[in-house]
């Protein structure tokens, strides 16, 4: 039964990874493989002798001799277990995926498209890539890099030069996401599962994911499309909001604040994504309101915005296809851990791998197989393969392996445009092709990558 469990994960993560030549969205296989992974455990609950218990981090002694029912309360104790721990991944996406919705929903990112009056390719570049490296560590790396090319393709008219800067904002928004608890997935499931604090993950991943984003960019604004200048789209005709900057500014603190409520608080982080969701949403409120009240127009345009509230209507565009793409994903590994595989798969791997004088200082794991989950993480999602990570290695908090699992899954995923969320966001939006990004980005993202690792076991002796 085992491996049929594992037999439905390979194809089922074969059919998220060709998500783009089946033309199924990858969040079907997802959901079907995570729903027949536990119902076949279910099913064949008496047959196994492991069981990997996630709260003491080893395996369950004597479950073999266990009967039936003794069987089936560890299953459901520990779907329970896992399924509220993915909750709170999810329910603090939702939460921030809706206040960036909500600054969206006054124009809020208008301020950053009005900074633009130069029409300098370099400039540019850097400009894009420092704010995509700063905003995915407030607003996650994803959302960063939704905001950001929108703003592009309000500014720059040639869809061939635009893509360059795109596949860099894709280097810089995965950097900028490693180091920040909130920046990137993968990172926030190590913040929430209790593998890194935010202080350790800034001093550890700062000077790494700065190099990563750094190194690429300044070889890049050497390159052909980079020199010279480029023509800017005119000003829209668009009204824009008075309270836009407020709300950018009001958001942005808002989702910033969760680390701190969590270090005052020690309550998880979703409870104070929702704090925070709730103050800007009654700001939002009573700016709507106001709004429509000092135009007094009455119309059909009012009403409907009206009987629409910023929240409800923020709601309505929430991403759900990848926050269900992410319960099934997770309570797919979940199966695999709970049935030890995992644990045993770590283990295996550590006597194997050569250590190559590349010890970290916690239980042996060597870099390099931490270096392979990075690239790794390019070719397949990396939302699995940190979910595995967590179920692999038994390191304390903060170890520094942790540190480098955040590092190399956030940004090796650069290395192949549907290696991150990022880029299968901006390939979608700008229509860009696979095998274009592999040629003319991908080299640039290594290159990162690699400055990054290699600052990373330097300065990781210093802490």
């Amino acid at each position: 039964m085992t491996t049929v469990i594992i037999l439905v994960f390979v194809f089922g993560y074969l059919a998220i990874t060709l998500e783009h030549n089946i033309k199924i969205d990858k969040l079907i296989p997802a959901l079907v493989m995570m729903a027949i992974s536990w119902a076949l455990i279910s099913l064949g609950i008496d047959d196994f002798q492991e069981w990997f218990d996630s709260a003491s981090h080893g395996l369950v002694e004597g479950f073999a001799n266990f009967g039936h029912e003794a069987k089936m309360e560890w299953m459901e104790e520990t779907l329970l277990h896992h399924l509220g721990k993915t909750a709170e991944i999810l329910v603090f996406l939702l939460g921030a995926m809706t206040i960036v919705e909500i600054i969206d929903y006054f124009d809020g990112f208008s301020t950053i498209k009005s900074a633009v009056n130069f029409n300098s390719r370099r400039k540019l570049l850097w400009m894009f890539a420092c704010l995509a490296f700063v905003l995915s560590a407030i607003i996650d790396n994803l959302t960063a890099t939704i905001v950001l090319i929108s703003i592009l393709q309000k500014i720059v008219k040639d869809r061939d030069i635009r893509i360059w800067y795109a596949g860099l904002i894709i280097i810089a928004a995965n950097a900028g996401g490693a180091w920040s608890p909130i920046g990137d997935v993968t990172t926030t499931m190590l913040w929430i599962g209790d593998k890194v604090s935010t202080g350790k993950l800034f001093v550890y991943l700062f000077i790494p994911s700065l190099l990563c984003m750094i190194v690429p960019t300044l070889i890049a604004s050497y390159l052909k499309p980079f020199r010279g200048t480029l023509e800017l789209q005119e000003e829209d005709d668009k009204p824009k909001s008075k309270f836009s900057s407020t709300m950018l500014f009001l958001g942005l603190g808002a989702i910033v604040f969760v680390p701190i409520f969590k270090v005052i608080t020690h309550l998880p982080p979703y409870v104070g994504m929702m704090l925070s969701l709730g103050v800007v949403a009654i700001f939002a409120e009573i700016y709507s309101n106001s709004k429509f009240a000092i135009t007094q127009a009455v119309s059909e345009e009012h009403d409907a915005h009206a009987s629409h509230s910023p929240v409800h209507s923020s709601l309505s565009k929430i991403e759900l296809p990848s926050i269900l793409f992410f319960l099934g994903i997770l309570m797919a590994v979940a199966a695999l851990e709970s049935l030890g595989i995992l644990f045993n798969f770590a283990g295996s791997l550590q006597e194997s791998m050569p250590m190559m004088g590349t010890e970290l200082h916690g239980e042996g794991v060597s870099d390099l197989v931490v270096l392979l989950l990075g690239v790794g993480s390019a070719v397949i999602d990396n939302v699995p393969l940190v979910a595995a990570s967590l179920g692999m290695f038994s390191e304390p908090m903060d170890n520094e392996l942790w540190h480098f699992i955040a590092y190399s899954a956030g940004t090796g995923g650069s290395m192949l445009i549907i290696g991150s969320a990022a880029g299968v966001v901006a390939m979608g939006m700008e229509k860009i092709d696979f095998f274009w990004y592999l040629k003319k980005i991908s080299w640039l993202a290594f290159i990162g990558f690699l400055a990054g690792a290699a600052a990373f076991m330097v300065t990781r002796g210093l802490f």
